[in-house]
């Protein structure tokens, strides 16, 4: 357990921790919650839950991802990646179907950390991320239309296609000031970097555009019109449960544990690459799993590691732990003291901050450059991002796993070879002129079930003539059962005709398949050989 889970926090006590490392955490970690402050509110907001949920999960999983995880710098908290999962689990099944979802998510976490998994999750195919992460950013742009352009809609419908047929019935109700906050909340995010990269922009746009709202009284939804106030309270909260239908959770459970699993580990692996540094994987994901059980239980929604945040972090000079606990509670100081005044920010202007992220998030060069790729990763990114638009983002990312899983092994069945090396070959090491009686096949590739038939099939299709098969096996990393099973029924076909089967280069975890699926019986361990020379030579001997 102690390699498994050793949180970083520890590991800098243990190493020594300086005053003057700690000024820069403090730093870093104070202008991180002012950058994390509009976001945590939006994404509540869009989510479908009140604003002081976003800033509560920030607050509880910023401080137990930061305390407890595998990397010195990750700042975690709600992140746009979980927007369209809460929002339809919100819509389905109620605040306490969230709680129950995300908990549960919690503890899936804590089991894929448990059973070392950190590392298979690094091999989840790019296209697919990107399929997702740009249905997730497109649905995010069409939930803000709405309040960016100040519709006046009683009810949203909840598939893609049924928003923009109502949007496009309700243009007549264009609520133009709510348009021009919301262009301007957008260049300020966008432009105000070129003045400073100390303070974010989109913290800018809310302060510069609410005061300006409130001053002059101007005719836009706020959060106070729509949510009342914000809460500076923090409430435990058990959610009923129904333990007869507690499996209809298990889905959103599964995708709110995928998402939060892939996308830490990928702001990791990016803090890395900034710091120089290598994450514990797997002590992240049991931090993100216990920090997805505690925070709903305190009214929070699910978190996870965010990529902006914690870049930004590093780029202030974060280096610790310390740095993320301190934003935490930045955020809980401005909650507590100053969330008074965040309910006076206009619903356009945390639709502009949205449109914002979902423009970085929609991660469109690199979806242009797969679309540019092969056959198989195009494939792949248009059935997620289709899926994720149009259907389910839980069904989206299921049948991306499955079909990338089933074109990969295509793929490796496809490049596997099992070919009749011709005996006078120049290009062949080592054949020379043999005689007619022996003929050599090469295996090429893993002997598994996508490739199996076809290698069967290629043995039992040799010349009649043949006395002895060599079969070279040097480049078969492994085999599997389907591969033995199809193996064996042809190993049977050729000696029921009398022939000799020697096997070459076979490699040390194949031969142990080999011996406890009974097929070096079968062949004769003493046709089995390490080497193409020696194999050779047993075959001379079978025909003098």
């Amino acid at each position: 357990m102690k390699e498994i889970f050793k949180p970083e926090f520890f590991s800098v006590l243990k190493e020594g921790y300086t005053k003057q490392q700690f000024s820069k955490d403090l730093f870093a970690g104070i202008i991180v919650g002012i950058v994390a402050l509009p976001l945590a509110i939006a994404f509540a907001v869009a989510s479908g839950v009140s604003p002081e949920k976003g800033l509560i999960t920030a607050i509880i999983a910023g401080f137990i991802i930061s305390f407890l995880g595998g990397s010195r710098v990750q700042i975690g908290g709600p992140t746009g990646a979980f927007v369209v999962i809460v929002f339809g689990i919100v819509s389905q099944y109620g605040i306490d179907g969230l709680i129950i979802s995300t908990v549960m998510a919690g503890i899936i976490l804590i089991i894929f950390g448990l059973l070392r998994l950190g590392s298979l999750l690094r091999f989840i195919p790019h296209p697919l991320i990107v399929g997702f992460t740009s249905g997730i950013a497109l649905i995010i742009f069409s939930t803000q239309i709405p309040d960016a352009f100040g519709l006046q809609i009683n009810e949203v419908p909840a598939d893609f296609i049924g928003k923009w047929k109502t949007y496009l019935s309700s243009f007549d109700t264009v609520n133009y000031v709510a348009i021009i906050i919301t262009v301007a909340t957008i260049l300020i995010s966008l432009l105000f970097n070129r003045i400073t990269n100390k303070i974010p922009g989109s913290f800018v746009a809310i302060i510069v555009i609410t005061v300006i709202v409130t001053a002059f009284k101007l005719p836009v939804d706020t959060i106070e019109t729509l949510f009342g106030e914000i809460s500076g309270k923090f409430t435990f909260e058990i959610p009923s449960i129904d333990w007869d239908n507690i499996q209809v959770y298990f889905s959103p459970a599964l995708t709110i544990a995928l998402l939060g699993a892939i996308e830490s580990l990928l702001s990791a692996v990016v803090a890395d690459g900034m710091i120089g540094s290598n994450h514990k994987s797997n002590t992240e994901l049991i931090a993100q799993g216990i920090a997805n059980i505690v925070t709903p239980l305190f009214g929070g929604i699910p978190a996870t590691g965010a990529i902006a945040r914690t870049a930004t972090n590093i780029k202030n000079g974060g280096r610790t732990p310390v740095a993320g606990m301190i934003h935490a509670v930045t955020l809980l100081f401005i909650m507590l003291f100053f969330g008074k005044w965040a309910k006076l920010i206009p619903m356009s202007c945390l639709a502009g901050i949205l449109i914002v992220v979902a423009y970085n998030m929609s991660e469109w060069r690199s979806f242009v450059s797969i679309l540019k790729g092969s056959a198989f990763d195009i494939i792949i990114l248009l059935t997620t991002f289709l899926l994720t638009v149009l259907i389910d983002l839980t069904v989206a990312i299921q049948i991306g796993i499955v079909l990338s899983a089933i074109l990969f092994m295509k793929r490796m069945a496809d490049n596997g070879q099992a070919i009749l090396r011709e005996k006078d070959s120049s290009i062949v090491e080592n054949y020379g002129s043999l005689p007619k009686e022996i003929e050599i096949y090469e295996i090429s590739g893993p002997f598994f079930f996508g490739a199996a038939k076809h290698y069967s099939e290629v043995l039992k299709g040799h010349s009649s003539s043949t006395v002895v098969l060599i079969i070279r096996m040097r480049h078969v990393p492994f085999i599997d059962e389907t591969g033995i099973h199809n193996f064996k029924e042809a190993i049977r076909s050729l000696r029921s005709k009398d022939k000799n089967i020697i096997l070459s280069g076979v490699q040390p975890n194949v031969k142990k398949e080999l011996d406890k699926s009974g097929l070096s019986d079968l062949i004769g361990k003493d046709n089995i050989f390490d080497n193409f020379n020696d194999a050779l030579t047993q075959a001379k001997e079978y025909i003098k």
